[in-house]
């Protein structure tokens, strides 16, 4: 068991609060994306070692796509600028040679080592499979979103694990979002918290948030911590300097994002559940599913395949937050699987709840994740946002499969669902969102393109 940090009474309610609220982050520079900061040869991931392919499953989740024009994944996730790395620990039954390796995404290659210093054999006892073990580096997305910076984090790396269990099912995957940081740091190789700046200066930090754990064909969970072993291992070897991470001190919004993501995974140990990936999703709809335009998305999917997504977004983490959809048409309204949770046509204030996205308003439909209360403590505000948004990844990816366009909607402000239907105010805020349309009807002339993109700074 580890400790949270230090934090000042009220510290994470009154940050929690603030990227809630309409205050508009400061104009910063755009920060490029920096190298990888592992720089020698690294092995591709089909290796020759047979079990866990993890060639197939990491270009089916993480790895850049050819001629994506820069983009790192094939989906827009949560708007946090593609921040999730991935460490893999690779154990018996494995395309890998067992090994400790940090994953390139768009080279596509697994670095185990740097300057001839291995950065960690496997341990004997090793669980078979691979656990992955997802981690954020934060400035980029603290540069663009300032103070609402440290939920999309979250979020997206929900959805990176979504990615990857989607692409490893069908079998017995399982993915924990509540694993402690350091734990999770310590079994990837990384520095714990309070060692980042004095062992690894001049490399943005990383901080841990999630896990997946791909057995391999004959791996039952085990007994013991999927990640005590790794955890016992030295910290790997330092990485290359990061042009422009070192120096002065960040600032302040960035060093806050920093710490309030470090004091959010602070456990007491993982609980493992099980992953599953709906029955139309194969493989060629994980290959081409893509994030549609804000102007693709205001033609109304069909009720039934609405239906079959709101369900899978409810399913997929019974442990999250609870999911609505809101529809207009002629019978406009806020729907759960269980019924209508309110009548009229929502979607105008969730475009304007979503940072001004006024595309919002004439969206198909739009799916939103809600609950995390204000005074939520730290571990439902990470699972709530962890879980939102891989339940968005999987309803993404049954809705590429069904044939329906979407799109995730990461920000959200003064987003008080449960006010908004008279319940008591602070009790019911929307964390994420996903807009869904069907195919444009060919006899209907297309709309117009609407304005109002996600506020940038």
């Amino acid at each position: 068991m580890t400790h949270a940090p230090p934090a000042a009474p009220g510290l994470l309610s009154r940050a929690l609060a603030d990227a809630r609220s309409p205050r508009v982050p400061r104009t910063v520079p755009y920060l490029p994306e920096r190298a990888f900061p592992w720089g020698e040869p690294g092995l591709h991931p089909a290796g020759a070692g047979g079990g866990v392919d993890l060639d197939r499953v990491l270009r089916l989740s993480l790895a850049a796509p050819r001629n994506a024009g820069g983009r790192l994944r094939p989906v827009a996730s949560a708007g946090a600028l593609h921040p999730v790395r991935a460490h893999l620990l690779v154990g018996p039954g494995c395309s890998l040679p067992p090994g400790r390796y940090a994953y390139d995404p768009r080279a596509h290659r697994a670095h185990r080592a740097h300057r001839a210093h291995p950065r960690g054999r496997a341990p004997v006892d090793s669980p078979p499979g691979v656990v992955v073990v997802l981690t954020v580096t934060a400035a980029r997305t603290v540069a663009h979103y300032g103070h609402r910076a440290w939920p999309l984090l979250l979020l997206d790396a929900g959805h990176a694990a979504a990615a990857l269990a989607l692409a490893a099912a069908p079998g017995d995957v399982r993915v924990s979002l509540d694993a402690d940081g350091e734990e999770l740091a310590a079994a990837a190789g990384l520095p714990r918290a309070a060692d980042r700046q004095t062992r690894w200066p001049g490399v943005e930090p990383e901080l841990p948030l999630a896990a997946v754990w791909l057995p391999s064909a004959d791996g039952s969970v085990p007994s013991t911590s999927l990640l005590s072993a790794w955890a016992a291992l030295p910290c790997a070897a330092d990485p290359l300097p990061q042009r422009g991470a070192g120096g002065d001190a960040p600032p302040r919004e960035l060093a806050a994002a920093q710490h309030l993501l470090t004091y959010l995974t602070a456990g007491t140990g993982a609980t493992w559940h099980p992953a599953a990936r709906p029955a139309p999703v194969t493989d060629e709809t994980l290959r081409t599913r893509r994030s549609a335009p804000p102007s693709d998305l205001a033609h109304p999917p069909a009720p039934e395949l609405l239906a079959r997504v709101l369900a899978t977004a409810e399913g997929a983490r019974p442990d999250g937050p609870a999911w609505a959809t809101a529809v207009g048409g002629d019978a406009p309204g806020l729907l759960t699987t269980a019924g209508r949770l309110a009548s009229g046509d929502a979607r105008p204030t969730l475009a304007h709840w979503a940072a001004g996205q006024r595309w919002i308003g004439t969206a198909g439909a739009v799916l939103v994740a809600h609950g995390c209360p204000a005074d939520a403590p730290p571990s439902l505000i990470r699972s709530s946002h962890l879980a939102a948004g891989y339940a968005a990844g999987v309803a993404q990816a049954h809705a590429t499969a069904l044939g329906l366009r979407s799109r995730p909607i990461g920000s959200w402000l003064q987003a008080d669902l449960g006010a908004a239907l008279g319940d008591a105010p602070g009790h019911d805020w929307i964390v994420h969102g996903l807009a869904l349309a069907g195919p444009a009807d060919p006899s209907l002339p297309a709309p117009p393109p609407l304005p109002g993109k996600e506020e940038r700074p």
